[in-house]
């Protein structure tokens, strides 16, 4: 469990239902001993398709207090799971995600699209759009979802990410500090992570920032939060002639490519063993 946090205790709908893999790819196509083949390979092939919705098997997550719909995508071999912390009023639906999600899913990472939100907190974020904004509650919600996937059996032996867009990127950084033991990389998209700005020297998981050319506010905070972070990786790409929703032709992706391939180097490492999770309580 995350340093510093508590949950209430998982009931049985807090686990998954037996679990049958999607196979999105032969996983022999990467040698695990060669990280960056890996990498170079995921820019050669990444093609992206828009995924037609959920596969694999829809779980709910008990934590904080509530329970969180979510999808989960574990393909064969899979060589570490993705969760992705949304923003701004988007949810596990969103096209964008699930456009990234899919190129994951077919360089054998595994995935969580989760609702951070309720579907009655989703209501009253429709009318105020406040608690889109609530970080620490974001950042709740995403640290019981991270101690859920290094507890569950589908995923437990799987090295953690986390991709972050909008506001989520913050969420996402915050939970990086928290759980500096099972969170392995990070990877913002058009991400708000100023808005964690003072947990940005604690997080030192691998953190890509990634954002559009023409996005000029969010790139000019983008690159004072990648001065201010302690990564022990950090780098942003900049991809030209995109807006902040990289609705551009070829945004998306670069993004999944981008995304893809930072994964693949930096969860290429063995997932935390129990005794690190442990450690983590």
């Amino acid at each position: 469990m995350c340093a510093g946090m508590r949950f209430a205790p998982r009931g049985p709908e807090g686990r998954t239902a037996p679990f049958r893999p999607f196979l999105a790819f032969r996983p022999t196509e990467f040698a695990p001993s060669d990280p960056s083949g890996r990498a170079a390979r995921a820019r050669r092939w990444v093609t992206v398709e828009t995924h037609p919705g959920p596969v694999g098997g829809q779980v709910r997550i008990a934590t904080a207090g509530v329970v969180l719909q979510a999808d989960l995508v574990v393909p064969e071999d899979a060589m570490g799971i993705v969760a992705f912390a949304h923003g701004s009023g988007s949810g596990r639906f969103s096209p964008r995600n699930r456009f990234v999600a899919s190129a994951l899913n077919k360089a054998g990472l595994g995935t969580l699209l989760a609702d951070l939100l309720t579907a009655s907190e989703e209501r009253v974020d429709a009318r105020t759009a406040a608690l889109r904004f609530d970080i620490d509650l974001l950042t709740r919600r995403l640290i019981g979802i991270v101690d859920w996937l290094s507890e569950d059996e589908a995923t437990q032996r799987l090295p953690i990410g986390l991709f972050g867009a909008s506001t989520g990127a913050a969420a996402a950084v915050r939970a990086g500090a928290a759980c500096p033991g099972l969170v392995r990389a990070i990877v913002s998209r058009g991400g708000r992570v100023d808005l964690a700005e003072d947990e940005l020297p604690r997080c030192t998981a691998p953190t890509l920032l990634i954002v559009g050319g023409d996005d000029q506010e969010v790139l000019a905070l983008n690159r004072q939060a990648l001065d201010q972070s302690s990564a022990t990786a950090k780098q942003l790409v900049v991809v030209a002639g995109a807006t902040h929703l990289f609705e551009e032709r070829g945004a998306l992706e670069q993004v999944a490519r981008s995304a893809a391939t930072w994964f693949l180097e930096h969860l290429g490492a063995t997932a935390p063993t129990a005794a690190m999770r442990s450690n983590q309580s």
